[in-house]
């Protein structure tokens, strides 16, 4: 047999076993060789190179994948989650994950913020306990249909054993700033959002600027949603408005809000920020660049987006990567 005729059958072999699916039996008893002399072949193909192997994670396995996402964006960590055919088994999974991080974050006599998503509801629910600590609530209640709210939500901390709970006893939306201002001078909420001055860990979510990717863009009126949106918001959390640098987009709505401010969280040394879904992107970015966020937990969706962002960034965002 010549190596031209040697090397053809490397070739043949290969693709009957690996492209066919042919086994060694059946290749051997189709060549007329023994299947000890099929696997050598197969191995000589793989030595030779003929036959390449490789071995690709699915995306929500691929560490490398979350650290690189991780380092273009200058966070601390990138966690990312499989999504799911619909937002409820999405949701549920990603609030699985976040009660892990969380988890692993809360050291004892640390004082915790803690602000409010369906996400983090569905992660306190499967939390467990945590070391003794203060937990502080971040927001006002902000009561969404199907769900619960801030106040039910730190409730849930007072049945943990060690752990002290600093609640806001006010909704997270007023009618006026004259109200937020006075719900903000009680004891109880100032106390709490004093607290937020010196937080250690902070859990909260980002939200895009629009219908269906902040549970506050219904609550308001339509002259507040087309200023913050004309003043370049596109991400929101707690309550609170950004662009898309991270930088605080303030309107009279921000006025109207009882809650953490942006300049407490970017004070904040280890905050963990939840987002999931295409549109959530741009206001994770935003949060990463504006140290608004250390840590991010995202599904599948959100990660491609924002590879697509970092790939092809507005002008002037590559100044801050």
């Amino acid at each position: 047999m010549t190596d031209a005729e040697h090397t053809r059958l490397l070739v043949e072999v290969s693709t009957d076993y690996y492209l066919d699916g042919l086994s060694k039996v059946e290749i051997a008893k189709n060549r007329g060789i023994s299947r000890f002399q099929v696997a050598r072949l197969l191995t000589e193909a793989r030595d030779a190179g003929i036959v390449r192997i490789e071995i690709a994670a699915p995306a929500h396995l691929d560490a490398g994948r979350a650290r690189r996402l991780a380092e273009r964006l200058g966070a601390q960590e990138v966690v990312i989650v499989p999504g799911a055919d619909d937002r409820d088994t999405t949701r549920e999974a990603l609030a699985r994950e976040l009660a892990r991080v969380m988890a692993a974050r809360v050291s004892s006599g640390a004082t915790v913020g803690v602000s409010w998503s369906r996400t983090i509801e569905a992660a306190v629910r499967t939390l467990g306990t945590l070391p003794p600590c203060d937990v502080v609530q971040l927001v006002g209640a902000l009561p969404v249909h199907g769900s619960g709210n801030s106040l039910e939500l730190i409730q849930r901390f007072t049945t943990m054993a060690g752990v002290r709970t600093w609640p806001v006893w006010s909704p997270l939306l007023v009618g006026d700033p004259a109200t937020a201002r006075g719900m903000r001078q009680q004891p109880e909420i100032a106390a709490a959002l004093d607290r937020a001055d010196a937080l250690d860990l902070a859990v909260v979510s980002i939200g895009s600027w629009n219908a269906t990717g902040s549970t506050v863009y219904p609550q308001v009126t339509e002259a507040e949603r087309r200023a913050a949106t004309e003043a370049g918001a596109v991400g929101e959390c707690s309550g609170r408005l950004f662009d898309t640098r991270g930088r605080a987009v303030v309107t009279p709505l921000d006025a109207r809000v009882v809650g953490v401010t942006l300049d407490q969280l970017v004070r904040t040394p280890d905050v963990v920020a939840i987002g999931y879904g295409t549109e959530a992107a741009a206001g994770l970015r935003g949060a990463v660049l504006g140290g608004i966020a250390t840590v991010l937990v995202m599904d599948d969706a959100a990660a491609v987006e924002l590879e697509h962002l970092l790939a092809d960034p507005p002008a002037g965002i590559l100044d801050h990567l």
